[in-house]
């Protein structure tokens, strides 16, 4: 790896570190909270704005892009993210949460895209270690600022959203000084910014990938269970344990993640293909989320954190891999846009629903009712994995350079 990239990699990582940092430090909080004072639903509609607003970005992050390259993209979005988070501590009701949570969506949808455009940029021998170190800093991040969560868990909620905005501003500042300002070699290259109209519906189509719609469609499926976790948890603790922090069961995913992540990941993937892998975290998502409902105490709750993180660990690295490897090197933009979008509907409907059910399940005296719709739903999908036909390790190499060739001759 160059000292460039090596570089460029530095300033990715730490941004994905900082901003892990402080969503961690907010979000359970918040959502606890709601979930208290209003209900489990609107604490999930406002958990629902950010991904409203992320959804919003992916129209216009290509043109963003094009016209002041990735970093440019990456500076404005999270600065934009950084005020309304910081204007969140001035904030009362849902009304104004939700304005706040979607400005905070647009900010993060313009930002986390061009971070992942700068790895896929990487060459293809440099992409497992530079996505592997990613999604280390980001649960790193987790876990610190699940740590941190919990020490401002009483403070006020102004001085809660000033500690987060002066970390963002941090993410803000690490992130652009590092990385270059369209990425590396071919992967970057594309059309002239007046070419590329600045708001454009149709950014996550013409993937011309075999299998790419379905890969997609359990990505924003994945993304659906992750943040039902995520909102469901806070409540959760909220219910069954509420002498513990909101966010201390992100503690235990967060340790869990940095332990098992890289040695975990690097071993499934030389062994088995794409979707047996993303099977294998669906499957331990399955596990957990049963364990949630069943138990529902304190120690069923360790149980399900430790099983949970199968899925960030698995299925996230395996699918950015694969798109990497599948999408040829002048649709990769548009492929980032395809991610986010897919990300982003399946966390918007996640965080509705994930709110939603919690209540039902309360309401309708089913305790552990929401977790068990959870736990069908990730066996399903983790079946749908596993039975897919998506080509071995061993024979990417073989057919690659044919699809290159059919492309060149095109």
């Amino acid at each position: 790896m160059t000292i460039e990239r090596r570089r460029a990699l530095i300033g990715v990582n730490a941004g994905i570190f900082l901003a892990h940092i402080g969503n961690f430090i907010w979000f359970p909080v918040l959502v606890a909270s709601l979930g208290g004072t209003d209900s489990g639903f609107w604490a999930g509609v406002v958990m629902c704005m950010t991904y409203v607003g992320r959804l919003a970005a992916t129209f216009f992050y290509e043109g963003v892009a094009a016209r002041v390259g990735i970093r440019g993209a990456v500076f404005a979005g999270t600065a934009t993210e950084a005020v309304a988070l910081f204007l969140m501590g001035f904030g009362d009701g849902v009304a104004v949460y939700s304005v706040l949570a979607l400005l905070i969506g647009l900010g993060s949808g313009t930002a986390f895209p061009g971070l992942k455009n700068i790895l896929v940029s990487y060459p293809d021998d440099e992409r497992p270690k530079a996505f592997s170190t990613f999604q280390m800093s980001a649960q790193v991040g987790l876990f610190g600022g699940a740590l941190v969560g919990g020490l401002l868990a009483d403070v006020d909620l102004r001085t809660l959203f000033s500690v987060v905005f002066a970390i963002f501003i941090g993410f803000c500042l690490a992130s652009s000084a590092f990385i270059p300002r369209d990425g590396f070699g071919e992967a970057t290259e594309k059309p002239a910014a007046e070419r590329v109209p600045l708001f454009s519906t149709a950014v996550f189509k013409g993937i011309e990938v075999r299998g790419a719609t379905r890969y997609f469609l359990l990505s924003a499926v994945f993304w659906f269970l992750s943040i039902g976790f995520m909102v469901g948890i806070p409540l959760h603790m909220e219910e069954y344990a509420s002498g513990w922090a909101p966010s201390a069961p992100f503690w235990i995913t967060g340790l869990s993640v940095l332990v098992l992540q890289y040695p975990l990941f690097k071993f499934m993937i030389k062994n088995l293909r794409p979707g047996a892998v993303m099977a294998v975290g669906l499957a331990g998502m399955t596990v957990a989320f049963t364990a949630f409902g069943a138990g529902r105490s304190v120690p069923w709750i360790v149980v399900g954190c430790l099983t949970v993180v199968l899925g960030e660990i698995l299925f996230v690295p395996s699918f950015d891999i694969w798109v990497a490897r599948k999408v040829p090197a002048d649709r990769l933009a548009k492929a980032m846009g395809a991610m986010h979008f897919f990300r982003s509907a399946g966390n918007m409907i996640g965080s509705l629903l994930a709110g939603a059910l919690f209540d039902l399940a309360t309401s309708w005296d089913i305790p552990g009712g929401n977790w068990y719709v959870a736990a069908a739903t990730a066996a399903v999908c983790g079946t749908i994995c596993l039975l897919s036909r998506d080509e071995t390790p061993t024979e990417e190499p073989e057919t690659a350079p044919e699809e290159e060739r059919a492309e060149a001759a095109a």
